[in-house]
């Protein structure tokens, strides 16, 4: 269940060391596969180079009555995940960073200039002709976090539409604001908001969304397996991809619609509105790809808008969109930045400087341009039963990002303490080295104990038991020998 690449540790510079603990990371996944988690696609680059690229459990484990079928299909290299939210970031804001690189986009500029006919007001006079281009990218334009309008019973005949032309109209025209906009609002994450943003993409470049950014980025970076509707292709198959829901959208048949989807999904948008309602070409979600595409895709990034010797945006536009917006330092434009380091999905070990995205699928990459180092993680979580509003994929930590995140650290340290056990007086020496606590006791009793985040890990060994809890700096690990605790 596990295909394993090249790891190494290497030395920074300014002498502090990035340790990527494969080790862990491995059993970490491995152990959650086995009580489990779907599968999962891990790789990791720094300098360009690729230190990990590990592939764990199955594309496609359970059949549509959530039993787990006799041959499942195992994960490869180059299994294709719906990246899901991800396309905001490698779709559109590539889109759009292309663009304002070309002088064709200002994001100070209004909505309306690119869009004519995106104007009106609500009767709370909060109008479209107000809002600018990176209202939508900081997600304080005011628009509801998203809008149902493949489902005639929540929304009204006028916004009820399974028509790609008729919800650009809906969104174009319609569409009332729930706030107003921009000044000192926090911003409010919105699927809207990209859709239009999107919009905003075909209206300059009078091409489709997903027409744009294959000839003007995708062909360029010689990817292969990255685009929207792969199915339409006929180079790829069903099982080219890793699986998400069992029945559709249908949520072990408690939610039913117009033309709902009621088979597994796998190698089709998982997002309602984006299948639905906008044809699978969307510009908040629609985009698959794998590890390899990905690792080329974040290191444009860590290359200020190159990729061998082609420019696609300068260091100004990059810098722009990775600002921090006043009020709420987890946003850029469009990015989720490690600012504040209040994202736990960050880990505890990236830097302010990192930022990237999730995905409601299970996806998630983080660039660390402190460490020259991009991390991307994609998962099916969402290919598991689900019961009592959730699904079962949900509850293990492979799928909350952050504990694998925590697997590359700096710096190896050293703890040394004693205790006394009956009548023996015995040294503890704690080595650290990133996430992963190696114990050595003067009784001849070597262990070695994982650590993730603020989490307990309890290992019982001969003749006691280690209890050891957030690993950090300048703070006090407590350990219970027999029953007497120790700090």
């Amino acid at each position: 269940m596990v295909n394993n690449g090249s790891i190494t540790s290497i030395e920074v510079t300014d002498s502090e060391s990035i340790i990527v603990n494969e080790e862990v990371i491995d059993e970490f996944i491995g152990k959650e596969i086995q009580q489990g988690f779907p599968g999962a696609a891990l790789i990791i680059t720094r300098y360009g180079k690729i230190l990990k690229q590990t592939v764990y459990g199955y594309k496609l484990k359970y059949d549509e009555n959530a039993t787990l079928i006799k041959r499942a299909q195992l994960l490869t290299l180059d299994t294709m995940f719906d990246l899901a939210s991800l396309t905001k970031m490698y779709a559109t804001n590539y889109a759009l960073m292309h663009l304002a690189a070309q002088g064709a986009l200002n994001v100070d500029d209004p909505i309306k200039k690119y869009i004519p006919q995106y104007c009106g007001c609500n009767p709370d006079n909060e109008c479209r002709e107000t809002r600018l281009i990176k209202d939508l990218l900081t997600h304080t334009a005011g628009y509801t976090s998203s809008v149902k309008f493949y489902d005639p019973t929540k929304v009204s005949s006028d916004f009820f539409s399974q028509d790609k032309y008729k919800t650009e109209e809906i969104i174009e025209t319609k569409l009332e604001f729930q706030r107003p906009r921009g000044g000192d609002q926090l911003p409010v994450y919105s699927d809207i908001d990209y859709m239009l943003l999107g919009l905003v993409v075909e209206h300059i470049s009078g091409m489709s969304i997903d027409q744009y950014v294959k000839i003007n980025i995708y062909q360029q970076l010689g990817l292969t397996h990255t685009l929207f509707n792969p199915l339409n292709n006929r180079n790829y198959q069903k099982s080219d991809f890793a699986a998400t829901e069992l029945n559709g959208n249908t949520r072990n048949h408690t939610i039913n619609f117009p033309n709902v989807r009621t088979y597994i999904l796998q190698g089709e948008v998982h997002d309602e509105k984006s299948f639905y309602s906008m044809n699978g070409l969307s510009g908040h979600a629609g985009l698959f790809s794998n590890l390899n595409d990905m690792s080329i895709l974040t290191q444009v990034m860590l290359n200020n808008g190159t990729y061998e010797n082609i420019k696609f945006w300068n260091q100004n536009v990059q810098d722009l969109f990775l600002t921090p917006y006043a009020y709420d330092p987890t946003y850029g434009l469009g990015w989720r930045l490690n600012h504040n380091k209040s994202l736990s999905w960050f880990g505890l070990y990236a830097s302010d400087e990192a930022y990237g995205h999730t995905g409601w699928t299970g996806t998630c990459t983080i660039i660390d341009p402190k460490y020259s180092m991009a991390i991307t993680l994609l998962t099916n979580k969402r290919h598991t039963p689900y019961f009592n509003g959730t699904f079962d994929g949900e509850k293990y930590e492979t799928g909350k990002y952050d504990q694998i995140f925590i697997s590359y650290g700096t710096n190896s340290s050293q703890y040394t303490s004693q205790y006394q056990y009956g009548f023996n007086l015995f040294t503890l020496e704690f080595y650290q080295n990133g996430t992963t606590m190696i114990y050595t006791t003067s009784d001849v009793c070597e262990e070695k104990a994982i650590l993730w985040g603020a989490q307990k890990f309890i290992d019982s060994g001969y003749m006691h038991t280690i209890l050891l809890e957030d690993l950090r700096p300048s703070t006090t690990y407590f350990y219970q020998v027999g029953n007497n605790d120790h700090g």
